[in-house]
């Protein structure tokens, strides 16, 4: 890379930072910036999956007021998170790159019906619940797991999926709810991470790793602004902002 481009990954590492501490998504800046570059697209998802690690670690940092008396929870919850970043990136070495095509957009816009209508569907809940599950239950668990599977394969919206599911099975505030999900990212972008630097190692893959240093530099900085922002902005606020980059993730994937 030139300095041109090496500017361009580190600045699109930033916006990835930042979103994905609000929202989710920051892949779908990244990602596309390394194509852009010239990267073949399972080199480019590795590479860029590896250099927002830190990137997701900032952002947990930066909601850790959030994240007070959630540790029983996300520790339970972070074992379907595990498990299902195994098997995620286990699928990306070993079927083609738009196996997910047609799916992954469908899952986004659920995601944001899910958003939209936490509300309701919270209270239509909480009138039929017998019993209330202070770490959501076994089908949030097994939610949890499945958004694993798809963060370890791509990650893009992974954010935006896991905000989904918290809201609709935990009865938290969106800013905790975020929290968590800031944690379980990270969790879920640290494991494929590893599993790709393994591989790496037997040359069954290709990893830049200079492309992997600006990203992880520039997410860093983008994620602790992102929380920052993200930290203080209202419920209604939130709920805007995730829909405004899950639709535009929609369209991303779709036209390209």
């Amino acid at each position: 890379m030139n300095a041109l481009e090496a500017t361009a990954v580190f600045v699109a590492g930033i916006g990835a930072g930042g979103i994905n501490a609000v929202v989710g998504s920051g892949t779908l800046i990244t990602f596309p910036t390394l194509l852009a570059l010239g990267f073949p697209p399972v080199t480019a998802n590795v590479t860029n999956n590896i250099g927002l690690v830190p990137g997701s670690l900032a952002g947990a940092y930066g909601y850790r007021r959030e994240l007070s008396g959630q540790r029983a929870r996300l520790l339970r919850l972070a074992a379907a998170s595990l498990t299902g970043a195994l098997i995620g990136a286990a699928l990306l070495l070993g079927l083609p790159d738009d196996a997910f095509g047609v799916i992954v957009p469908v899952l986004i816009a659920v995601a944001l019906v899910l958003v939209v209508a936490q509300p309701r569907v919270n209270a239509w809940l909480a009138a039929r619940r017998e019993h209330h599950h202070p770490h959501g239950g076994p089908w949030l668990w097994a939610g949890i797991l499945a958004a694993g599977v798809y963060g370890g394969y791509f990650g893009a919206a992974q954010g935006i999926i896991l905000i989904a599911l918290l809201g609709i099975f935990l009865d938290e505030d969106l800013q905790r709810n975020n929290a968590a999900k800031n944690v379980l990212s990270a969790l879920v972008n640290g494991v494929a991470a590893l599993v790709f630097v393994i591989v790496w190692l037997t040359g069954a893959t290709d990893i830049s790793w200079l492309a992997v240093l600006l990203i992880a530099l520039g997410s860093t900085v983008g994620g602790l602004l992102g929380a920052k922002v993200g930290r203080r902005l209202p419920p209604a606020a939130l709920r805007a902002v995730i829909v405004l980059v899950g639709l535009t993730a929609i369209a991303n994937l779709v036209t390209n």
